[in-house]
């Protein structure tokens, strides 16, 4: 695979949520209560805890306050009443952007996520007018400092559990699963003791845009950063090649 490395980004947005450990906190406790609710309280039968648990622990999210989550959500699974929400736009040069959002109120999410777009010059635009542009799939980045596996076997591991794509860039391995195959790479990948620097079910832009001008880059980067700072929002995919 000619994979386009967002290695880098993804190091750039490990130190940014370094920074914001409550943000990021926050959205995993979310995920964990919505997993229990779904799926129930037990990660042994509930393959989307296991997946947000090691999302939590690669955040270095201490355990205690994982099994607090999974505790307070199995025990009072009523008061779990978010709602999952997606919303579609655009930033500078035709950019696309994809907000995925928790909330127990659509309508100050909505009025938030508008308002973050209109400050970066954006719009907010209807339901799938740029998901199209992306493709749902597993993401499994490993950094090669992490990693003593040959190249070879790292990969032929990963297609045995079910990966679609395997891809050697320059500082990192990065592995596509179908969404349904992602939980079973991971654990995988886990079971021989494979330390991942980014495992999610995510969305991969099928092209990239380049912004050149400079107030592009500062209106589209003002966009992200306001969404990032808004606790309802979950994760924000886009197309931009930083």
């Amino acid at each position: 695979m000619s994979g386009h490395s967002k290695f880098a980004n993804i190091k750039h947005k490990k130190e940014k949520n370094d920074a914001a450990k409550g943000k990021i906190f926050t959205i995993i406790g979310r995920e964990i209560a919505i997993a229990v609710k779904e799926g129930g309280p037990d990660p042994a039968n509930n393959s989307k805890l296991r997946d947000v648990i090691a999302k939590a622990k690669s955040n270095n999210m201490p355990n205690d306050t994982i099994d607090r989550g999974i505790k307070k959500a199995a025990g009072d699974a009523n008061s779990v009443n978010y709602e999952s929400v997606t919303y579609e736009g655009y930033g500078p040069c035709g950019t696309a952007i994809i907000v995925k959002a928790l909330t127990d109120n659509k309508n100050r999410t909505a009025a938030n996520v508008r308002n973050c777009f209109t400050k970066g010059h954006g719009s907010i635009g209807t339901q799938g007018c740029v998901s199209y542009m992306f493709d749902e799939k597993g993401q499994i980045i490993i950094d090669k400092e992490d990693c003593d596996m040959d190249a070879d076997d790292l990969m032929m591991m990963a297609l045995d559990a079910g990966a679609e794509d395997f891809a050697d860039e320059e500082d990192s391995f990065e592995i596509i699963t179908a969404p349904e195959d992602f939980s079973a790479v991971r654990e995988a990948l886990e079971a021989e003791g494979i330390k991942m620097v980014e495992a999610e079910v995510t969305m991969i832009p099928q092209n990239y845009v380049e912004l050149s001008d400079e107030t592009d880059i500062a209106n589209f980067t003002r966009i992200i950063d306001l969404l990032d700072e808004d606790d309802d929002v979950q994760e924000v995919y886009h197309n931009w090649d930083e």
